[in-house]
C-alpha cells in the first residue's frame, strides 16, 4: 500500500482517487530512497511505473515546507515531447489537491509565451533540453533555487544529442540538488552523465533489459521486400485481435508512405514523426486515445513516453537498430504488466539486426508463418562441410602422387552462362532477380 511511504496526506488523497493500490516494483525500491533525499540511478523498464516513482516524492518534497516566494523547485528534463507531455499530465493528476503547479517547456510551440508562462514563477519546471537552454539563454529561466532535479529516460537523451544541453542545465542548478537519474537501460555511454549530476548515488536496478514483460508475445515473421512485406502487414492488422495498434518505420518518408496505403485499403490511420508539427503531434495521440482511429504508424520519436491504454500490438515494420530501441518500442504494448503482441517483419537485409537483438535480449523470438503468405526467404543458407567427400578427395590425390601421376594442368575459369538458369526440377527456366532495392 501506498501508505507505507508516510507520504503527504493530499497525495494520498489523490492515489486513493486515483485508484493506485499497490505500488509496482520500482515504485518501492525508489520512492523510500528518494523521500530520504538520496540521490539516485534507476534502471526500470518502459512501463513499470517510474514517473510516479520520481514525482511522488517530489511532491511530497515540495509539500512538505511551502516556499512561496521562491522559483522553480524542480526541473524535469525529458527527451521528446511527447514524454513531457505526458509526464505534466501525471503531475496534474498526483497534485490534483494542492496548490502546485507546473509548467511545460518543450520545442514546436511559441517561445514567448513559454517565456510568459515562466514569468508566472510555477513550482516544477517539466521540458526538453534543447528549448530549456534557449529559454534559459534568454534569462527566462532562473534555476537557482532548484531543489530536486529530474532526468528521465536519460539513455534516451543521450541517444539524441542532448548530452552537453543536460549537463549545461544541471550544472546552473544548486550544488546541493537531489538529483533522481532514470533509464531504462544500463549504456556505457551514461557514465560521464552519472558521475557529473550525481553525489554519491544509490544504484537501483529493477530489470535486466532481457527481462521485458512475459505477458508480451515476442514473433517474428519472414518477409520478402516489397509487396509481399505490404501485404503481410496488411494481413496482420486486418486479422489480429487487437484493441489499438502501432507500427513502426525507421524513416519519415516510409511513415508517410505506409499511412496513405494503409488509409488507400480503408483502415483509419494517424502518422507521428519528427516532421510533424506539435499541433498534429497532439491530434494524433489524442485520436489514438479517443478510440477514433485504431492503428498509427510512426517513427522512433513516438517509442518514448506514449502511454495508451489499450494499446495491445506493436509491429515493426522496420526492425529497429539496437537492441535499445526494440525494448523501447514493444514497451508500447504490455504497459503496467497487460497483455500485447510485438511482431517484427524480417526481410533478408534484417537478419542480422534480428539476432544482434535476440543476442542482447538473450532469447529467441517465436517464428510465425502467415497462411497464404509464406516467404520465399528461408533466412540465411546453413553451409555444412562434407567431412567424408573431403577425406575421399585426400586419399585419391595421395595416390595419385604416389604413381608418379603428372599435376593437371590448371583450368581456365568456366565463362559465366548467359542463358537463363534452369529450375532444379527441370521445369521452365527461371528468371534472373534484380536485387531489391535498399
Amino acid at each position: 500500500m501506498f501508505a507505507q511511504f508516510a507520504l503527504h496526506e493530499r497525495l494520498l488523497k489523490a492515489l486513493d482517487s486515483l485508484s493506485f493500490t499497490e505500488p509496482t516494483a520500482v515504485q518501492a525500491a525508489a520512492i523510500p530512497k528518494a523521500l530520504e533525499g538520496r540521490d539516485l540511478r534507476v534502471t526500470a523498464q518502459t512501463g513499470s511505473g517510474k514517473t510516479a516513482a520520481f514525482l511522488l516524492p517530489l511532491l511530497h518534497r515540495l509539500l512538505a515546507e511551502e516556499k512561496p516566494k521562491s522559483g522553480a523547485r524542480a526541473l524535469i528534463l525529458l527527451p521528446t515531447r511527447e514524454l513531457a507531455q505526458q509526464t505534466l499530465k501525471e503531475v496534474e493528476r498526483f497534485a490534483q489537491f494542492t496548490f502546485i503547479k507546473a509548467c511545460l517547456i518543450t520545442g514546436g510551440e511559441d517561445f514567448k509565451v513559454q517565456g510568459a508562462r515562466l514569468r508566472k514563477n510555477p513550482e516544477i519546471i517539466i521540458g526538453t533540453p534543447g528549448r530549456l537552454n534557449e529559454q534559459f539563454n534568454a534569462g527566462n529561466l532562473p534555476l537557482n533555487d532548484v531543489e530536486v532535479l529530474v532526468l528521465d529516460e536519460a539513455d534516451r537523451m543521450l541517444d539524441m544529442g542532448f548530452s552537453e544541453d543536460v549537463l549545461k542545465l544541471a550544472a546552473q542548478c544548486p550544488a546541493q540538488r537531489q538529483t533522481l537519474l532514470f533509464s531504462a537501460t544500463t549504456g556505457s555511454g551514461l557514465r560521464e552523465m552519472i558521475e557529473t549530476v550525481l553525489r554519491e548515488p544509490e544504484h537501483l536496478l529493477l530489470n535486466q533489459v532481457s527481462e521485458l514483460n512475459e505477458e508480451v508475445s515476442q514473433q517474428v515473421v519472414l518477409v520478402d521486400e516489397g509487396e509481399h512485406k505490404e501485404a503481410v502487414l496488411f494481413w496482420l492488422l486486418q486479422n489480429e485481435t487487437y484493441e489499438k495498434a502501432i507500427v513502426f518505420t525507421n524513416t519519415r518518408v516510409q511513415a508517410d508512405r505506409l499511412t496513405g496505403r494503409l488509409i488507400a485499403a480503408g483502415h483509419k490511420v494517424f502518422v507521428l514523426h519528427g516532421e510533424k508539427d506539435q499541433k498534429d503531434r497532439k491530434l494524433a495521440i489524442e485520436r489514438l486515445k479517443q478510440g477514433a482511429v485504431k492503428i498509427l504508424v510512426a517513427t522512433d520519436v513516438a517509442a518514448r513516453g506514449l502511454d495508451v491504454d489499450g494499446l495491445d500490438l506493436v509491429i515493426n515494420y522496420d526492425m529497429p537498430r539496437k537492441g535499445d530501441e526494440y525494448v523501447h518500442r514493444i514497451g508500447r504494448t504490455g504497459r503496467a504488466g497487460a497483455a500485447g503482441v510485438a511482431i517484427s517483419l524480417v526481410a533478408h537485409t534484417d537478419w542480422n539486426l534480428m539476432s544482434s537483438i535476440e543476442r542482447y535480449l538473450k532469447l529467441r523470438f517465436e517464428q510465425r508463418v502467415i497462411p497464404g503468405l509464406k516467404a520465399s526467404y528461408k533466412g540465411p543458407k546453413k553451409v555444412k562441410a562434407s567431412g567424408k567427400a573431403a577425406g575421399t578427395k585426400k586419399k585419391k590425390t595421395d595416390a595419385g602422387k604416389k604413381a608418379g601421376a603428372k599435376p593437371a594442368a590448371k583450368r581456365k575459369p568456366a565463362a559465366k552462362p548467359k542463358a537463363p538458369l534452369a529450375s532444379s526440377d527441370g521445369m521452365a527456366p527461371l528468371k534472373r532477380k534484380k536485387p531489391a532495392a535498399e
